[in-house]
């Protein structure tokens, strides 16, 4: 398939399938190839000088790589970006944008319920660098306009916030950052491009976790953040060459490997997820669950706007019995796992107020709307009755132990 005919095709499952692949001598792999070596040669200085700063050129693997770039370029075109950068892992791409958009005294309007690693490197930011954060709840966007100064650098937002699965109205809370001339930042690692693409709604950058749904395999770190327009790329991949918080080419072949099954598992996943929802809802042993397929979603209008193909494949609940409760159902799972990350072909799941939102207090964890028993659940690509089956067992003994 060639990338004229790429260029102009919308449907992100053809463009998963297809990354860009290189020509050799009239034809080309159907799979991108590894190109593990870390330095090129050239033939003359001035054109070894002229590769520096093009991130089409490669003499480095720091500063380019062709397995790199062609992941980039795959994630760019599915989110419908200009362009993308990527990195180590899913932090390494927030650290790097952040790091590159914001300097001392600045100020940065988030949303409440972020990732409890974006909230540490904004607490510690706001710590050594004095920028200032002013959390929002991602809901109201004459909440985003009373929030802005004018040392506000960027709002920073998730279409699907972790863990408690609730939905930001990106169009209107971007909206009412870009009047303000105010570039909006959003992780999209929850609903992956298949879902929603946050550019669309006037984001200027979106990041992901790489290791999450876009590769979905359990076999590896990355981090990817898309770009609007390539003024900004390149602002922040001068930084990023400095910083050094590179994709190595062996992770990149394996995301470019799983990208080609990301809308099968994504629409499965979101099904599966939206199924067992509805199950834990009726169950006594569960005093709420969140999940955007739900009609009592707090923002399950927003989600029919901006996930119409489904809410996502995590599941939040909140078990009767508290914290030991929490415990005691991540222990009894059997076909789930126990597991910090998401994302996977496996179903995993996680007590998100010990492990990664362990840096929030009991204050911010509950401003957070993170419970004491709240579990997140990551579905998987699983038969959905032998996850049902499973979930049921472990409330039983959630319930015993409460």
């Amino acid at each position: 398939m060639s990338a004229d005919f790429l260029s102009a095709t919308s449907r992100p499952e053809t463009l998963a399938v297809h990354p860009p692949q290189p020509e050799i001598h009239g034809s080309r792999p159907l799979g991108v190839p590894i190109h593990q070596g870390h330095v090129f040669a050239f033939d003359s200085a001035d054109a070894l000088s002229e590769a520096f700063g093009s991130p089409d050129a490669f003499l480095y693997s720091r500063m380019g790589n062709p397995t790199v770039r062609a992941l980039e370029t795959a994630v760019a075109r599915l989110e419908g970006g200009a362009d993308a950068l990527s990195y180590a892992s899913g932090m390494g791409a927030v650290n790097g944008v952040l790091l590159a958009l914001l300097s001392t005294g600045g100020h940065v309007v988030a949303q409440r319920c972020l990732y409890g690693g974006t909230y540490a490197v904004l607490t510690d930011l706001a710590a050594r660098w004095g920028v200032e954060v002013t959390y929002v709840s991602g809901t109201d966007a004459d909440e985003v306009r009373a929030a802005l100064r004018p040392e506000t650098r960027l709002l920073y937002l998730e279409t699907i916030a972790n863990p408690t699965t609730r939905v930001s109205d990106l169009p209107a809370l971007i909206a009412a950052a870009r009047e303000a001339g105010v570039p909006a930042v959003v992780d999209n690692t929850f609903a992956s491009p298949l879902l929603c693409r946050p550019i669309e709604y006037g984001a200027d950058v979106v990041v992901h976790s790489a290791t999450k749904y876009l590769a979905g395999h359990a076999d590896v770190l990355g981090g990817v953040a898309v770009f609007r327009d390539t003024a900004l790329h390149r602002q922040v991949r001068h930084y990023a060459v400095e910083q050094g918080a590179v994709t190595d080419p062996f992770a990149a072949w394996l995301t470019l490997r799983g990208l080609q099954t990301l809308p099968l598992r994504i629409e499965r996943q979101s099904a599966s997820a939206a199924d067992l929802a509805a199950r834990l809802a009726a169950h006594s042993a569960v005093a709420a669950v969140r999940h955007p397929a739900l009609a009592d979603h707090p923002d399950h209008e927003v989600a029919r706007r901006l996930l119409p193909r489904g809410g996502g494949g995590v599941v939040s609940l909140d078990l009767a019995g508290g914290r030991e409760a929490g415990r005691a159902f991540v222990e009894a799972v059997r076909v789930a796992s126990l597991s910090v990350s998401l994302g996977d072909v496996k179903t995993l799941v996680m007590h998100p107020a010990s492990t990664s939102h362990r840096q929030l207090d009991e204050q911010a964890l509950a401003a957070a709307g993170i419970a004491a028993g709240t579990v997140r659940l990551s579905v998987g690509i699983e038969h959905v009755e032998d996850l049902w089956t499973d979930l049921e067992q472990a409330l039983e003994k959630a319930a015993a132990a409460s």
